[in-house]
């Protein structure tokens, strides 16, 4: 399997994944989320909310592994790298909430009422998290 299959899981629409980071105490912990991948930066890009686990813990230790499941039982592909936490929106219109928006037209494509979607973005403290990967391991045809 070569380094190109296994990022080209990464590209699949419509994915989820599980992102795993490092708890105080060593342990993992993972989330299910979903992701949109930038193979000309080698970028995955996640939503997620200022006050959870893994927020706090990519604050602390940046070191980040995103598991995607393939199309196939066993196809799968593990992208290690270091996340970047973005800033928090915390006004509709700025340079956060505009990452927000630009990173759910990549997900869904459009929105009924962006307005809307901005005011949550705000209200729910949502930021775009970055991982840039380095590694890709896994199983790919």
């Amino acid at each position: 399997m070569s380094e190109e299959s296994l990022h080209r899981i990464l590209e699949l629409p419509d994915r989820t994944g599980v992102l795993t980071t490092i708890k105080r105490d060593g342990r993992p912990q993972m989330s299910v989320v979903r992701h949109h991948y930038d193979p000309a930066t080698r970028t995955l890009s996640v939503s997620v909310t200022d006050d959870r686990a893994k927020t706090r813990n990519l604050r602390r230790d940046p070191g980040a592994s995103y598991l995607v499941a393939g199309d196939s039982q066993w196809e799968y592909v593990v992208a290690e790298g270091t996340a970047r936490v973005g800033e928090v929106a915390s006004d509709p219109h700025d340079a956060a909430a505009d990452e927000l928006v630009e990173l759910y037209r990549q997900l869904s494509g459009g929105h009924p009422d962006w307005e809307e979607y901005r005011a949550a973005m705000v209200e729910q403290r949502r930021l775009v998290l970055r991982i840039v990967v380095d590694r890709v391991y896994g199983m790919a045809p």
